[in-house]
């Protein structure tokens, strides 16, 4: 979607999470398994600043659900650019994740929409901070890719 919505805008589009692997050289969930969240969440942060550090000012960067709970990173985010929050219910997050659920460290267990339910309530306050908010339950694919743009073009 974000990828998509970059190509509309013609503008630069990195997913953090691919950004990371890239960077890196191992998965997600290794540097989970190897460094912890804490450490993760360190380099989103940094590579986000990065990113909005370039001389490019026409980007799109799809963060993790995560990303947002440190509070660096959406500072960052609210100050130098446009934030917009992709609301979701977690048993639609669930349905549209299929198998890539086990990629996500925070989704192991056997029950991952109790994790996504309880990842929610702790993280709703940070969403709420976002510029603007896009109910994806309500809209089809192309509908948000269409708000996405609105929205980046500056357009209430």
């Amino acid at each position: 979607m974000g990828r998509a919505a970059a190509v509309r805008l013609g503008w630069r589009f990195v997913d953090l999470d691919s950004e990371i692997e890239l960077r890196t050289g191992i998965t997600v969930s290794e540097i989970f398994s190897m460094h912890g969240e804490a450490y993760f969440r360190e380099l989103e942060r940094d590579i986000f600043a990065e990113l909005l550090n370039k001389d490019e000012d026409r980007l799109v960067v799809a963060p993790g659900a995560g990303w947002i709970t440190n509070a660096s990173s959406m500072r960052l985010a609210l100050t130098e650019s446009r934030t917009i929050y992709l609301k979701v219910r977690p048993e639609t997050a669930l349905a549209r994740l299929g198998h890539d659920r086990n990629t996500r460290p925070l989704l192991g267990g056997s029950d991952p929409l109790s994790s996504l339910l309880r990842l929610l309530r702790e993280r709703e306050g940070y969403y709420s901070q976002a510029e603007s908010v896009i109910d994806t339950d309500v809209l089809d694919l192309q509908g948000v890719i269409d708000e996405v743009v609105r929205l980046a073009n500056g357009d209430s």
